[in-house]
Parts: C-alpha cells; sequence; structure tokens
C-alpha cells in the first residue's frame, strides 16, 4: 500500500472515530476514503489487520464499557447511544468481545457514583433542543 492510500484510509478510519455513534455503512465510510467499498474492505485490513466493521464494533463496545462503568443508563440505553440498534446484537458482540454481558460487566466494575443517566443523554444529544 502506498502513502497516498495509507492517508485516505486513515481519513475514513478517523471519520469513524468521530462519528461512531453515527449509523455508518460501508459504502458511506469508503466513500470517504475515495474508494469502492470492496477495495476499501482490503485496504482497511491490510493497514489495520481487521475489516472496518470489526474495527468500528470494537470501538463501540470499548465505548459501551466506559458508559457501564460510569453512567446511570439502562444497557439499552448504552446500546443505542453507541451506535448498535439491536440490544440482542449489542450483547452478543459485547459478550463476544469481553467475556461477560453488559449487565455482568456493569456489576464486576462498581466503583465510584455514576454519572447520572440525563447528564449522559443529554451530551450525547439525547434530547431534543427546541
Amino acid at each position: 500500500m502506498d502513502t497516498d492510500q495509507l492517508r485516505q484510509v486513515r481519513l475514513a478510519k478517523d471519520a469513524m472515530d468521530r462519528d461512531w455513534a453515527e449509523p455508518l455503512d460501508l459504502a458511506r465510510v469508503a466513500a470517504e476514503a475515495g474508494y469502492s467499498r470492496y477495495h476499501f474492505v482490503r485496504l482497511f485490513r491490510e493497514a489495520y489487520g481487521e475489516t472496518p466493521g470489526r474495527y468500528l464494533g470494537r470501538r463501540r463496545i470499548e465505548r459501551a464499557q466506559e458508559l457501564l462503568r460510569s453512567a446511570n443508563l439502562t444497557v439499552t440505553e448504552i446500546c443505542m447511544l453507541v451506535g448498535f440498534t439491536s440490544v440482542g446484537t449489542f450483547c452478543t458482540r459485547f459478550k463476544e468481545q469481553t467475556g461477560l454481558t453488559p449487565t455482568e460487566f456493569r456489576d464486576r466494575s462498581a466503583g465510584p457514583a455514576a454519572i447520572p443517566g440525563c447528564f449522559v443523554l443529554f451530551w450525547a444529544g439525547g434530547f431534543r433542543r427546541d
């Protein structure tokens, strides 16, 4: 992979890191890099050792772990905040990555007082501002 290709793939990866909670599809991310979906997947895997979908899923689970440790939100609320649309898929992927369900993870990570869920939802854009 040449440096121009690596730069373009990095731009798409940066977009994924920036917009991780948004609904992202492969076509949109590949367009960010200026490649077809299939070529982008090959280049991304070559550069980072995993597919864009795996990377984004891993990053979303990492952010969910942070929220489970620190915010007073339900698993469903966290699932939606980090960009998953199905609680079942979220819980399955979470357990694959951490070895624990989200609830088990929260129970084992109990620590200092949690951030009130209303603050997290407001910060994440979960409340309408009319």
